[in-house]
């Protein structure tokens, strides 16, 4: 499986110039699957009663573009439902299938708890025989809802991480593909957003002995996943079968 991340440099709360931006990225471009960043379509922003979709606006672009390019498109928007705000992570099959994810760790440290809701159910999607573990930025900080329990194969980290904390963010993609022996692909935003926070490139795929997979070009990173080549190291390396046994509440 082809994967394609765009290093989206979001244009601050401006939806129409960021779905015309990721058209325009990824025009000529061929994947099984596209991965845009956390709140691809208004940048990380807490002001969410002004930038949040209350008509489904970014959910609906994605099924526009997944359509077009017969591939899925995953990454995460400010969304209202009802009274509450949710940093949510779609993920949109070419068939329309929508699969979301409500990001669980909110970031304290922004005030994003105190805006947003948080997720409760840990979301994992089948995609051309992949399972895929959806996670959205903060919660790379959490390995324990994280964990492999033998139920995926891949995990999808998007993300507005600054360039201030970016070591991070690196080291902890590689923990989480060596310790939950999975492909990790974490797609992290490029730029200066509207609170003046600047983000390097810094996207990665990892394969499960930690080894970095992806290719990069301009804007884009890209990786391909053999779930054969997966099943194969599994199976030499048990680690797994010795994990803790435990239960998030």
């Amino acid at each position: 499986m082809k994967i394609i991340g765009l290093n989206q440099d979001i244009v601050w709360k401006n939806k129409t110039e960021n779905f015309e931006l990721i058209e325009n990225q990824l025009q000529n471009q061929e994947a099984d699957l596209f991965l845009l960043p956390e709140m691809f379509s208004t940048g990380f922003c807490m002001d969410a009663a002004e930038v949040s979709d209350k008509n489904e606006e970014s959910l609906e672009f994605l099924k526009k573009i997944s359509k077009e390019k017969n591939a899925a498109f995953s990454g995460s928007a400010s969304i209202k439902v009802n009274d509450h705000f949710f940093n949510r992570m779609y993920f949109v099959k070419p068939n329309s299938e929508v699969i979301f994810y409500d990001k669980r760790h909110l970031f304290s440290f922004s005030g994003e708890d105190k805006i947003y809701t948080p997720g409760k159910d840990r979301v994992i999607v089948e995609y051309l025989g992949i399972r895929f573990l959806l996670q959205v930025c903060y919660d790379l900080r959490f390995p324990v809802f994280a964990r492999n329990n033998n139920d995926y194969d891949a995990i999808l980290y998007v993300a507005n991480w600054p360039e201030k904390r970016v070591g991070a963010w690196e080291h902890l993609l590689k923990a989480r593909a060596i310790e939950n022996l999975s492909y990790v692909f974490g797609l992290n935003r490029i730029g200066t957003d509207g609170n003046n926070l600047f983000y390097q490139e810094s996207s990665h795929c990892f394969f499960a002995d930690g080894k970095e997979i992806s290719q990069k070009k301009g804007n884009l990173v890209s990786a391909e996943l053999n779930l054969e080549e997966l099943k194969d190291f599994r199976n030499h390396f048990q680690f797994l079968n010795d994990r803790d046994v435990f239960e998030i509440k």
